[in-house]
């Protein structure tokens, strides 16, 4: 272990000065730090049901696992039937570097078509994919802010890639998806995300070059948020990398914001002042309910159990986020179970380089 952590500062001072390095050693960061090992923290076990019995087995833990989907699904409303026969529909192309560019077009909402960019790497034979979230599917494909261009560089990577994003919806400033509308939504936004990354899924595994069994997904923040959900909640997802969403709930950080209308705190508008909550800007709709009785989203992490996934903390997921963690820890654990349960950390926000190497590294060990 001593090694490998001087391995990991040698690469925070050397990367800089190496160019695009290709991996990093990713085990070590599988273990909590020895003042999080074990600690469950106060957050209510997912390894006992809501009547209060205990799981005791794997087979309880499928009960039990149903139970958990069940009732989230019925808190933030059900999914529409996810669509699992459309196509793509390819509108242009481009080459770039190793990989050819596609612009798609697909319908990621029963009443609602989306565009997004799709990067296939030469060669021939099925590929693992990894769908990429953020705002718009301009900046994973490298027309954005620097280090969040994961769908180019793991294009680079020889997996195949496909870019989406909220692009309207950012322009407006609702940033999510309502259905069947913003003036009546059924479904949380945040929630109703993940269905459109189901959506996503469905199609991009119809690809011929793609493998659907292995197919991850990853997102930064605003993407972290999305790429958490949609992970946990649609089983086709073969792994996740969380970039420093803020995993569970927090009200003591800005960004850590579930409460918004446009995550889990929909209502018709108008809306609360974006912000803090306050005694004069109270949270509304479904979150502050769920606060009072008790969840949290580390139940929904351990849905992923025994799927793989990263958490890329920053400055919203320090070190301490590992007590929610070790409650999916222990899930897998009873399932039979290691090392599918890793976090890396940083100081800020933004990814950077060796960040996203730790994620593309990530990748690679669970899907290539």
């Amino acid at each position: 272990m001593l090694t490998s952590r001087i391995f990991a500062l040698w690469s925070i001072v050397l990367l800089p000065f190496m160019g695009q390095a290709q991996s990093v050693n990713i085990d070590e960061y599988f273990s909590p730090p020895a003042a999080y090992r074990d600690s469950l923290g106060a957050y209510r076990s997912p390894l006992t049901f809501y009547d209060g019995k205990k799981v005791n087995n794997a087979a309880d833990w499928q009960r039990r696992r149903a139970e958990i989907k069940a009732r989230w699904h019925k808190l933030m409303g059900p999914w529409p039937a996810v669509n699992t026969t459309q196509r793509f529909t390819y509108l242009d192309s481009t080459r770039r570097d190793n990989f050819m560019q596609y612009k798609v077009r697909f319908a990621w909402t029963p009443n609602e078509q989306t565009e997004g960019y799709l990067l296939v790497p030469d060669g021939s034979g099925k590929r693992p994919a990894v769908i990429t979230v953020f705002y718009e599917p301009e900046t994973a494909i490298g027309q954005g802010k620097e280090f969040r261009d994961f769908a180019y560089q793991l294009a680079r990577r020889g997996f195949v890639t496909l870019s989406i994003g909220t692009t309207q919806a950012s322009k407006d400033q609702t940033f999510a998806l309502y259905y069947p509308g913003i003036r009546n939504a059924k479904v949380e936004p945040l929630s109703m995300l993940g269905y459109a990354a189901a959506n996503a899924l469905e199609a991009l595994s119809k690809e011929p070059f793609v493998d659907a069994s292995r197919i991850g997904i990853m997102g930064h923040s605003f993407g972290g948020k999305w790429a958490m959900f949609a992970s946990c909640l649609y089983d086709k997802f073969a792994c996740a990398v969380w970039s420093d969403p803020g995993i569970v709930f927090d009200e003591s950080s800005n960004s850590v914001n579930y409460w918004e209308p446009w995550y889990l705190g929909y209502v018709p508008k108008p809306w609360r002042k974006r912000g803090m909550i306050t005694p004069d800007n109270p949270a509304f709709g479904l979150y502050p309910k769920l606060v009072k009785q008790g969840y949290d989203l580390h139940e929904l992490h351990a849905l992923m159990a025994p799927r793989p996934f990263l958490v890329s903390g920053g400055k919203e997921d320090p070190p301490k986020r590992w007590i929610p963690l070790n409650h999916t820890i222990a899930v897998n654990r009873l399932l039979g179970y290691e090392g599918r349960v890793a976090m890396t950390n940083r100081a800020d926000h933004s990814p950077n380089e060796l960040s996203n190497l730790q994620a593309y590294t990530f990748f690679e060990k669970f899907l290539k």
